[in-house]
Protein backbone atom coordinates (compact mmCIF):
# COMPACT_ATOMS: atom_id res chain seq x y z
CA UNK A 1 0.00 0.00 0.00
CA UNK A 2 1.19 3.16 -1.02
CA UNK A 3 0.75 5.97 2.16
CA UNK A 4 1.24 9.70 2.03
CA UNK A 5 1.63 11.30 5.88
CA UNK A 6 0.37 14.26 6.31
CA UNK A 7 1.44 16.00 9.73
CA UNK A 8 0.22 19.62 10.81
CA UNK A 9 3.06 21.02 12.83
CA UNK A 10 2.86 24.15 15.34
CA UNK A 11 6.10 25.00 17.74
CA UNK A 12 6.53 21.32 18.06
CA UNK A 13 10.24 21.54 17.97
CA UNK A 14 10.46 19.59 21.04
CA UNK A 15 8.93 15.93 19.92
CA UNK A 16 8.72 16.63 15.69
CA UNK A 17 11.79 14.47 15.53
CA UNK A 18 11.08 11.65 17.22
CA UNK A 19 7.49 11.80 15.73
CA UNK A 20 9.10 11.89 12.25
CA UNK A 21 11.48 8.84 12.85
CA UNK A 22 8.85 6.96 13.93
CA UNK A 23 6.85 8.06 10.87
CA UNK A 24 9.74 6.66 8.75
CA UNK A 25 9.69 3.66 10.64
CA UNK A 26 6.68 2.26 9.23
CA UNK A 27 7.19 0.20 5.75
CA UNK A 28 4.05 1.24 3.96
CA UNK A 29 4.47 5.02 4.28
CA UNK A 30 6.20 6.48 1.17
CA UNK A 31 6.23 9.64 1.53
CA UNK A 32 5.56 12.30 4.57
CA UNK A 33 4.85 15.81 4.55
CA UNK A 34 4.89 18.22 6.86
CA UNK A 35 2.81 21.69 7.18
CA UNK A 36 4.61 24.29 9.25
CA UNK A 37 1.62 26.60 10.50
CA UNK A 38 3.72 29.17 11.32
CA UNK A 39 6.29 28.43 14.07
CA UNK A 40 8.67 30.25 15.54
CA UNK A 41 10.76 27.84 18.04
CA UNK A 42 12.40 26.16 14.74
CA UNK A 43 10.39 23.34 13.86
CA UNK A 44 11.23 24.12 10.31
CA UNK A 45 14.58 23.32 10.89
CA UNK A 46 14.30 20.20 12.68
CA UNK A 47 12.04 19.31 9.56
CA UNK A 48 14.92 20.32 6.84
CA UNK A 49 17.82 18.68 8.56
CA UNK A 50 15.72 15.10 8.49
CA UNK A 51 15.16 15.46 5.08
CA UNK A 52 11.57 15.99 4.56
CA UNK A 53 9.35 17.81 2.79
CA UNK A 54 8.33 21.12 4.50
CA UNK A 55 5.33 23.31 3.43
CA UNK A 56 5.97 26.62 5.40
CA UNK A 57 3.08 29.42 6.79
CA UNK A 58 4.63 32.50 7.19
CA UNK A 59 1.87 33.20 10.00
CA UNK A 60 -0.64 30.43 11.37
CA UNK A 61 -3.78 29.57 9.98
CA UNK A 62 -5.30 26.89 11.82
CA UNK A 63 -4.93 23.30 11.69
CA UNK A 64 -7.81 23.11 9.15
CA UNK A 65 -6.16 25.03 6.93
CA UNK A 66 -2.51 23.39 7.26
CA UNK A 67 -3.73 20.08 6.56
CA UNK A 68 -5.08 21.63 2.90
CA UNK A 69 -2.12 22.93 2.14
CA UNK A 70 -1.10 19.59 2.43
CA UNK A 71 -3.87 18.30 0.51
CA UNK A 72 -3.07 20.41 -2.19
CA UNK A 73 0.37 19.52 -2.40
CA UNK A 74 -0.32 16.12 -3.27
CA UNK A 75 -3.18 16.51 -5.17
CA UNK A 76 -1.14 15.58 -8.74
CA UNK A 77 0.10 12.16 -6.98
CA UNK A 78 -0.52 8.65 -6.57
CA UNK A 79 -1.26 7.08 -3.40
CA UNK A 80 -3.58 4.60 -1.94
CA UNK A 81 -4.38 6.27 1.54
CA UNK A 82 -3.42 8.92 3.44
CA UNK A 83 -2.06 9.36 7.32
CA UNK A 84 -3.09 12.15 9.23
CA UNK A 85 -1.04 12.65 12.70
CA UNK A 86 -0.13 15.61 15.39
CA UNK A 87 3.16 16.65 15.71
CA UNK A 88 3.44 16.03 19.36
CA UNK A 89 3.33 12.06 19.17
CA UNK A 90 6.86 11.46 19.50
CA UNK A 91 7.88 7.87 19.26
CA UNK A 92 4.80 6.53 19.91
CA UNK A 93 3.70 7.34 16.15
CA UNK A 94 4.75 4.33 15.49
CA UNK A 95 1.34 3.20 16.61
CA UNK A 96 0.03 4.70 13.45
CA UNK A 97 0.94 1.42 11.43
CA UNK A 98 -1.93 -0.09 13.20
CA UNK A 99 -4.37 2.55 11.61
CA UNK A 100 -2.96 1.65 7.88
CA UNK A 101 -4.09 -2.59 8.89
CA UNK A 102 -7.67 -1.98 8.61
CA UNK A 103 -7.55 0.11 6.35
CA UNK A 104 -5.23 -2.45 3.91
CA UNK A 105 -7.91 -5.26 4.50
CA UNK A 106 -10.73 -2.89 3.43
CA UNK A 107 -12.41 -3.22 6.99
CA UNK A 108 -13.35 0.86 6.70
CA UNK A 109 -12.70 3.93 4.58
CA UNK A 110 -11.16 6.17 7.45
CA UNK A 111 -9.96 4.69 10.46
CA UNK A 112 -9.84 6.49 13.99
CA UNK A 113 -7.40 6.19 16.46
CA UNK A 114 -8.42 5.81 20.45
CA UNK A 115 -5.76 7.32 22.30
CA UNK A 116 -5.85 6.19 25.74
CA UNK A 117 -7.26 8.00 28.93
CA UNK A 118 -4.62 11.05 30.32
CA UNK A 119 -3.47 10.15 33.13
CA UNK A 120 -4.21 13.66 34.80
CA UNK A 121 -7.91 15.56 33.52
CA UNK A 122 -7.30 18.11 31.47
CA UNK A 123 -10.85 19.85 30.22
CA UNK A 124 -14.29 19.12 31.23
CA UNK A 125 -15.33 17.38 28.06
CA UNK A 126 -17.64 19.95 26.98
CA UNK A 127 -16.19 20.49 23.18
CA UNK A 128 -15.68 16.53 23.24
CA UNK A 129 -19.63 15.98 24.09
CA UNK A 130 -20.47 18.51 21.65
CA UNK A 131 -18.08 16.98 19.03
CA UNK A 132 -19.88 14.02 19.60
CA UNK A 133 -23.49 14.79 19.81
CA UNK A 134 -23.40 16.63 16.19
CA UNK A 135 -21.32 13.26 14.72
CA UNK A 136 -24.24 11.31 15.63
CA UNK A 137 -26.89 13.81 15.08
CA UNK A 138 -25.80 14.16 11.33
CA UNK A 139 -23.70 11.18 10.63
CA UNK A 140 -27.09 9.00 11.11
CA UNK A 141 -26.43 7.97 14.18
CA UNK A 142 -22.98 7.08 14.42
CA UNK A 143 -21.37 6.77 18.48
CA UNK A 144 -17.83 8.21 18.12
CA UNK A 145 -15.23 7.50 21.24
CA UNK A 146 -12.99 9.70 19.92
CA UNK A 147 -14.44 12.37 18.16
CA UNK A 148 -11.94 14.97 18.42
CA UNK A 149 -8.81 12.42 17.49
CA UNK A 150 -6.51 13.64 14.85
CA UNK A 151 -4.85 10.37 14.29
CA UNK A 152 -6.29 9.38 11.15
CA UNK A 153 -5.74 6.79 8.10
CA UNK A 154 -8.23 7.41 5.08
CA UNK A 155 -8.32 5.60 2.10
CA UNK A 156 -8.07 7.48 -1.63
CA UNK A 157 -11.28 7.88 -2.06
CA UNK A 158 -12.58 8.59 1.18
CA UNK A 159 -9.97 11.40 1.22
CA UNK A 160 -11.34 12.82 -1.77
CA UNK A 161 -14.68 12.62 -0.32
CA UNK A 162 -14.33 14.43 2.86
CA UNK A 163 -11.93 18.04 1.06
CA UNK A 164 -12.32 20.41 1.61
CA UNK A 165 -11.27 20.66 5.23
CA UNK A 166 -13.22 22.35 8.26
CA UNK A 167 -11.62 25.81 9.08
CA UNK A 168 -9.13 25.41 12.34
CA UNK A 169 -9.84 22.58 15.17
CA UNK A 170 -13.50 22.00 13.52
CA UNK A 171 -11.23 19.86 10.72
CA UNK A 172 -11.69 16.03 13.01
CA UNK A 173 -15.47 16.72 13.59
CA UNK A 174 -15.79 17.99 9.75
CA UNK A 175 -14.17 14.80 8.37
CA UNK A 176 -16.03 12.13 10.37
CA UNK A 177 -19.40 14.09 9.99
CA UNK A 178 -18.52 14.23 5.90
CA UNK A 179 -17.18 10.89 5.54
CA UNK A 180 -20.69 9.36 7.43
CA UNK A 181 -22.68 11.78 5.38
CA UNK A 182 -21.28 10.48 2.45
CA UNK A 183 -22.04 6.63 3.32
CA UNK A 184 -18.38 6.15 3.81
CA UNK A 185 -17.12 3.68 6.11
CA UNK A 186 -15.83 4.84 9.61
CA UNK A 187 -14.47 3.08 12.26
CA UNK A 188 -12.44 2.67 15.51
CA UNK A 189 -9.34 1.53 16.49
CA UNK A 190 -7.28 1.65 20.04
CA UNK A 191 -3.23 2.90 19.79
CA UNK A 192 -1.22 3.28 22.13
CA UNK A 193 -0.61 7.02 20.96
CA UNK A 194 0.86 10.15 23.79
CA UNK A 195 0.87 13.59 23.11
CA UNK A 196 0.70 16.70 24.94
CA UNK A 197 -2.49 17.42 27.06
CA UNK A 198 -3.64 20.52 27.16
CA UNK A 199 -4.22 21.42 31.50
CA UNK A 200 -6.67 23.07 33.50
CA UNK A 201 -5.01 25.93 33.83
CA UNK A 202 -5.22 29.57 31.93
CA UNK A 203 -3.38 28.47 28.49
CA UNK A 204 -5.57 25.38 28.45
CA UNK A 205 -8.76 27.07 28.79
CA UNK A 206 -8.07 29.51 25.77
CA UNK A 207 -7.53 26.64 23.74
CA UNK A 208 -10.27 24.81 24.54
CA UNK A 209 -12.50 27.75 23.95
CA UNK A 210 -10.99 28.17 20.39
CA UNK A 211 -11.42 24.61 20.00
CA UNK A 212 -15.29 24.95 21.16
CA UNK A 213 -15.70 27.64 18.50
CA UNK A 214 -14.30 25.98 15.77
CA UNK A 215 -16.13 22.92 16.10
CA UNK A 216 -19.47 24.90 16.87
CA UNK A 217 -18.67 26.69 13.10
CA UNK A 218 -18.11 23.61 11.55
CA UNK A 219 -21.47 22.02 12.66
CA UNK A 220 -23.19 25.51 11.49
CA UNK A 221 -21.60 24.85 8.49
CA UNK A 222 -22.22 21.28 7.90
CA UNK A 223 -26.30 21.48 9.28
CA UNK A 224 -26.43 23.67 5.77
CA UNK A 225 -26.10 20.89 4.07
CA UNK A 226 -28.10 17.41 2.72
CA UNK A 227 -27.76 15.10 4.81
CA UNK A 228 -26.88 11.60 3.02
CA UNK A 229 -25.70 11.63 -0.82
CA UNK A 230 -28.70 10.27 -2.74
CA UNK A 231 -25.51 8.42 -4.56
CA UNK A 232 -24.13 5.29 -3.90
CA UNK A 233 -20.87 5.27 -2.73
CA UNK A 234 -19.82 1.41 -3.42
Amino acid sequence: MNVFALIPAYNEADLIGQTLAAVQSIPSITKVIVIDDGSTDGTDKIVKRQGIRLIRSNQNQGKGAALQAGAEAIRNYDFDAVLLLDADLGISASEAEYLLGPLEDDLADMIIGVLPKPAEPGGFGVVRNLARKAIRDLGGGYSAEAPLSGQRALNWKCFQAVLPFSAGYGVEVGMTITALKKNLRVYEVMVNMHHRETSRDLPGFIHRGRQYLDVHHTIHQLTKEPFFDTKDSK
